[in-house]
């Protein structure tokens, strides 16, 4: 059986040396420069001829990031590696999964065909913004679920009154899977947007009162829905209000809305790295849960025992 190189991008090098930890090897020895322009350039340091090469990058912004992960890949292909699979723990460009208004792209259509024209194999990410993401790739995907990192911690907190909620109507099904787990209730925050990154107004649908409520989302980008929704259930006479969110991008006024919302903590994972840490946000790492989907992909092993059903 060929033997298994993990190799770090830029933009992942703290989760991918996690990765590796968990793996039981060292990770594989790289270079990415950047000219003066801004132009990027990538090669590997040892060889990787008929290995099984594991690429670990999300692609978060900068968009350097994505471009270097193409680099990654092409570089790895014309070394002559044997299989070449992506990690993209986050996969950037998510939210653009349709065509809602007239002459728009269809990114993440465009993101996975990019990924799959430069010669990866197989595709490893986890909680896309919308499941039938996959269907955008022509190469397998192995898609991982968050729910296997934030179970066990929200068992570990014992929570009286349980409730799960989700801060906006897409993210319903979400929620439901939570609680129909721990085989609690739900409710439903209903916003209305003027624009992206701008709520108009906003409801509460069910009841919160005297409930330990944990909201459930996948991105959380400017943190002014989760936010609101933390706000409103709390004045809806909620004991607790807390959140789970595998991808924080947290841009813009993200942490300021975050701290001075109502919400006791924000559990999120190691995806994407934070900008700065805070009293807040809690960081849950994916590191063990991509060693083992690793090690099972390259032995030819089934995953699925490492999804919570």
């Amino acid at each position: 059986m060929s033997s298994v190189k993990i190799f770090a991008g830029t933009g992942s090098k703290v989760l991918a040396e996690k990765i590796a930890q968990f793996y039981g090897k060292p990770l594989g020895k790289s270079t990415s420069q950047k000219f003066s322009d801004g132009e990027l350039s990538f090669g590997f340091n040892e060889s990787v001829r008929g290995c099984d090469v594991f690429l670990i990058q999300s692609t978060c912004a900068p968009t350097d990031n994505l471009v270097e992960l193409l680099l990654m890949i092409d570089a790895a292909r014309r070394a002559s590696a044997k299989y070449v699979t992506v990690v993209a723990p986050y996969f950037g460009y998510a939210r653009q999964d349709r065509k809602d208004k007239p002459r728009v792209s269809i990114a993440a259509k465009l993101m996975a065909n990019l990924l799959t024209s430069a010669g990866a194999n197989r595709m490893m990410t986890c909680d896309l913004h919308a499941g039938q993401i996959q269907g955008f790739f022509d190469i397998p995907v192995d898609h991982l679920d968050g729910s296997a990192i934030f179970v066990p911690h929200l068992r570990s907190l014992n929570l009286d009154n349980l409730i799960f909620a989700s801060p906006d109507v897409g993210g319903t099904a979400r929620a439901r899977t939570y609680a129909k787990y721990f085989e609690v209730e739900m409710v439903v925050c209903d916003k209305h947007r003027k624009r992206a990154n701008e709520i108009a107004s906003m409801q509460v649908i069910g009841d919160v009162t005297d409930m330990d409520v944990v909201l459930v989302d996948d991105i959380i980008d400017t943190a002014g829905t989760i936010s609101k929704a933390a706000n409103l259930i709390k004045e809806r006479g909620a004991k607790s209000v807390r959140a789970i969110c595998t991808h924080p991008v947290l841009s813009g006024k993200a942490y300021e809305n975050i701290e001075g919302s109502q919400l006791e903590e924000l559990i999120v994972t190691d995806t994407i790295p934070l900008k700065k840490e805070s009293d807040k946000i809690r960081v849950l790492s994916v590191a063990d849960l991509y060693a083992k989907a690793i090690r099972r992909i390259h032995d030819h092993e089934s995953i699925s025992s490492l999804f919570i059903n």
